[in-house]
């Protein structure tokens, strides 16, 4: 029994990178590509968001002498090829997709259209939003706040190496604890890290819960989707 049905699974660009400096982990790819392949054969609507910071972040670019604007261009370009990379493999495992970008770069991709989105997403077609939001400042948790309130998904699902929100950073920190559940305003008083703060502000707004869980972990996105107590949920209904 499906708990979400429409989901916006954001990932992060870094976890392509497997145990690599940098680029992509052909192996990481495929384990992703098959993960949601499972969720898409349940008949889940999926949207996704990949993050650029495996090939270039628009703010290490400044710390560099870049301008920002260009920067973040550059981080924009490098979530496209993520795009183009986890299409590709799901094309690949039979999956029909369909990749987006925020700025008009066919032969690439598709120029974003909400109405074009929902009429893949009618069809069983897992939609693949590239480019951020097509403007500098904005960051990929902002872009997947914002695609998730188009696309009228249940929830946004963000996918990352540790298994939920903690009191602290648990990979430096032995005695961080695990929330289960959080309210919106209780991430905000603790400032925990869940995304940036105008994506946060964003999904609370438009009461669109998170759900923060260990995408690395096989079978973890198909627990979630079915209701299991995995990850950390954030809503304003705690």
């Amino acid at each position: 029994m499906l708990k979400y049905k429409s989901i916006l699974l954001k990932l992060s660009g870094e976890a392509l990178m497997a145990n690599q400096p940098a680029g992509i982990d052909a192996n990481r790819l495929m384990e992703y590509a098959m993960r949601i392949k499972d969720a898409a054969e349940l008949g889940v609507r999926i949207g996704i968001v990949f993050g650029g910071g495996n090939i270039f972040r628009g703010l290490k670019g400044v710390d560099k002498g870049f301008d920002r604007v260009k920067g973040d261009y550059m981080g924009m370009l490098a979530t496209v090829i993520n795009g183009l990379a986890i299409h590709s493999a799901l094309e690949n495992l039979g999956v029909k997709a369909r990749l987006f970008t925020a700025i008009r770069m066919e032969p690439v991709g598709e120029g974003y259209s909400k109405p074009k989105v929902m009429e893949a997403l009618d069809r069983g077609e897992v939609v693949i939003f590239s480019g951020g939001t097509g403007n500098p400042y904005f960051t990929t948790d902002t872009a997947s706040a914002l695609r998730a309130v188009e696309m009228e998904a249940e929830v946004l699902l963000k996918g990352t190496r540790v298994d939920g929100v903690y009191t602290a950073d648990p990979e430096k920190d032995p005695t961080a604890t695990k929330f289960e559940t959080l309210s919106f305003d209780d991430a905000y008083r603790l400032n925990l890290k869940v995304m940036d703060m105008t994506s946060f502000t964003m999904c609370k707004e438009n009461k669109m819960p998170i759900v923060v869980f260990d995408m690395n972990k096989e079978g973890e996105l198909t627990r979630v989707l079915q209701g299991e107590n995995v990850g950390t949920l954030v809503s304003s209904a705690i």
